[in-house]
């Protein structure tokens, strides 16, 4: 989905036709809200990851690897 809405806002920032590129997106985000909906209706109670938790639990970016590996 990200590389759609890549692509969508791609078009837009070069004034070109994004309207098929946009409803794929539109079409994506209703199928995850589907999904969620039938998730939920199984029995899913746990809270989801949103955008901001994926960027939290993303390994930080180091100018020294040595360190990045080294203990904790």
């Amino acid at each position: 989905m990200a590389d759609v809405e890549a692509s969508v806002r791609d078009l837009v920032e070069r004034g070109c036709d994004c309207t098929e590129r946009a409803l794929a997106q539109m079409d994506l985000r209703r199928r995850i809200n589907l999904l969620i909906g039938e998730w939920k209706a199984a029995g899913g109670s746990d809270v989801l990851p949103d955008v901001r938790d994926r960027v939290r639990l993303r390994p930080a970016k180091t100018g020294n690897p040595a360190r990045a590996s080294g203990p904790r």
